[in-house]
């Protein structure tokens, strides 16, 4: 197998692994997606299937200087964090995908803590 196949496989494995902890748990799922250019979250409830709440670095309201840094997620996750509290939910748990909890995942979970969410 090749080093690209078997880090593709692991990325894979982690993503599903952290996805499956988090959908067990009973609460709304905080899902992060990052690319190079942008940051975008959903609060999602696996119980109904349906997503309440979304933020991304692509909205008008949301960019600023770019939507691929840590400005944008800490933007992003305040913006996800007020929008969690206008349908009514507090206690969240966060899926962070295949991505390490560092840099821009970090700074958008901080924000959306600061903003009154609890994971």
């Amino acid at each position: 197998m090749s080093k690209l196949k078997r880090l593709a496989k692991q990325r894979l494995r982690r993503k599903y692994r952290i996805r499956n902890k988090a959908r067990r748990s009973g609460r709304p799922r905080l899902s992060i997606y990052r690319s190079n250019k942008h940051i975008s979250v959903q609060l999602i409830d696996d119980v109904a299937g349906r997503t309440l709440a979304a933020a991304s670095s692509t909205e008008a309201d949301l960019k600023g200087s770019g939507g691929g840094n840590v400005e944008a997620a800490k933007r992003v996750g305040q913006a996800i964090g007020e929008r969690a509290k206008e349908a009514g939910v507090t206690e969240v748990v966060l899926d962070r995908g295949p991505y390490r909890y560092h840099g821009r995942i970090a700074a958008l979970a901080e924000a959306a803590r600061e903003s009154g969410l609890t994971f």
